[in-house]
């Protein structure tokens, strides 16, 4: 590997990636494809083979399914205090395993180290977030009914299913499963054929500190087989799916044929409105730094930028300074600011909508095409400034890279109108010193989520999800979500 070479590997990491071909995780043993079925994985920064992963096919997936609900019985009966102490333990083993994890993740993503670093963390304290919630949890509601002694029960549903995109595998993990795992389900966790090696990681240190076998339990594989054969598991009790619109649908429709409770966490095309009172330095060195963040592979990024008309030339005149600085190299290198996208696939889909784009009459301000990194042969692309109208392309669709499409605006009505002239509802943000304004705008935004004067804002306790083609199903991160993973039975008796 030649990465290895130039940026050195902890020997936790090495000796993890020297495990390859690396199993699934079912039952607390590894499980390898009995056909000995592999796919290689690939650090997106060099272009080398990482490791290969175990590929699983449909029945290996239904015998993992099978497994989890047999351990349900046995994790659901633990009292509370028991199933946090195991938790807590979990999430204090990966905070002492940041560093490696962090390291894994950079190089099987492409993240930069220290992003995934933040993953990590994120991870530890949403785990213990909804562990601390589920403490105070009343298991058991009196109903005031006249006539009747009546009252609800919340139970855990069983073995819960969890379907995870590349671009955040080890946190988004930690938001899907912490609250399932909190409530005394337990989970299959389906991690992207291209990200599997945290998930496999996590599974193998899960039992080192004694959580039960059959509780967490890892299967990789890809999409069209190992996922669609999870999907479309009729013994699944609840299904959570992190993705695109297009795939949302296919698990949305299987689910609905099983009637499955399914929530889907699917894409984006955030606004950005920015108003002419703002500090314009400020605000472009944060957008700039939004589109960047993970080489523009957020979901509920801000890729549409709606700018004062007041302040336009200005403001793109601070961004392109800032986009030509920005420094592009492997995640491992502690100089690079952003590092590559996630496989050569997403690389020509960023490259070809900026050609859809400039083709359909949208001006590139800066950017544009591919770039290069000396001695690497890696997924590298140019932060690229597009601008024009918004009927084009460029601005109408999830280009999941970092490009962003400006448009000026007029007046406050112009702005939100043209905010809310997408298929897409996950997030925006209003930039403003004006308080009154910055909330009007945000409650008249048609999204999940509406941030003022920030943008990607992930606090514990504010629900987090996307209405229209950006998903369903409720939102994670708040107390709510908690609820999800908990059926309800309402017991009554006529006095």
């Amino acid at each position: 590997m030649s990465v290895a070479t130039q940026h050195t590997l902890l020997p936790e990491v090495q000796s993890f990636l020297d495990q390859s071909p690396l199993a699934s995780f079912v039952g607390g043993k590894p499980y390898p494809s009995e056909q000995g079925n592999v796919l290689a994985t690939i650090d997106p920064g060099s272009g080398d083979q990482l490791a290969e992963i175990h590929d699983l096919n449909a029945a290996e997936i239904d015998r993992a399914v099978e497994i989890a609900n047999e351990a349900f019985p046995a994790w659901a009966g633990l009292s509370q205090q028991e199933r946090s102490s195991i938790l807590l333990k979990l999430a204090d083993a990966v905070e002492s395993h940041k560093a490696i994890i962090a390291q894994i993740e950079a190089l099987d993503a492409g993240k930069i180290e220290a992003q995934a670093a933040g993953d990590v963390q994120n991870f530890v304290e949403t785990m213990r977030y909804f562990v601390g919630l589920s403490d105070k949890v009343e298991k058991r509601t009196k109903l005031d009914v006249p006539g009747h002694d009546a009252y609800t029960v919340k139970q855990p549903w069983g073995a819960c299913a969890f379907i995870f995109p590349w671009n955040f595998p080890f946190l988004l993990i930690g938001w899907g499963i912490s609250p399932a795992l909190a409530a005394g389900n337990t989970v299959v966790i389906k991690p992207a054929e291209d990200t599997s090696l945290s998930a496999i990681y996590l599974a193998q240190l899960a039992k080192e500190v004694g959580v039960p076998d059959g509780v967490i339990n890892v299967v990789t594989g890809r999409g069209a087989t190992a996922g669609a054969a999870l999907t479309n598991n009729a013994e699944i009790k609840r299904m959570s799916f992190t993705g695109s619109p297009e795939v949302g649908r296919l698990v949305g429709e299987s689910c609905g044929r099983n009637l499955v409770p399914v929530k889907l966490e699917l894409g984006g095309k955030g606004a950005a409105v920015v108003f002419d009172d703002v500090d314009v330095k400020a605000t472009a060195q944060a957008l700039v730094g939004a589109i960047t963040f993970h080489t523009g592979q957020v979901c509920c990024d801000a890729t549409r930028w709606l700018i004062h008309e007041n302040i336009y030339d200005e403001f793109v005149a601070e961004c392109k300074q800032l986009m030509e600085k920005v420094r592009i190299g492997h995640p491992l290198d502690p100089n690079s600011d952003m590092g590559p996208v996630v496989n050569p696939k997403q690389r020509e889909r960023v490259l070809g909508y900026q050609e859809k784009g400039t083709a359909g009459g949208a001006q590139c301000l800066c950017g544009g095409g591919p770039a290069t990194v000396d001695g690497l042969n890696g997924n590298y692309v140019k932060p690229t400034l597009l601008a024009g109208s918004l009927d084009n392309v460029a601005a109408r669709e999830e280009i999941f890279g970092p490009v962003a499409y400006l448009a000026k605006f007029s007046d406050e009505a112009d702005a939100i109108a043209k905010a809310n002239d997408t298929d897409y509802g996950l997030a925006n943000s209003v930039w403003t010193t004006d308080a009154e304004r910055a909330n009007r705008v945000a409650e008249s935004m048609i999204a999940g989520n509406s941030w003022i004067n920030a943008h990607n804002v992930f606090a514990h306790g504010v629900p987090y999800g996307g209405v229209k083609k950006s998903g369903m199903g409720g939102g994670v991160l708040s107390p709510e979500t908690l609820m999800d993973y908990y059926r309800s039975t309402s017991v009554v008796r006529p006095l």
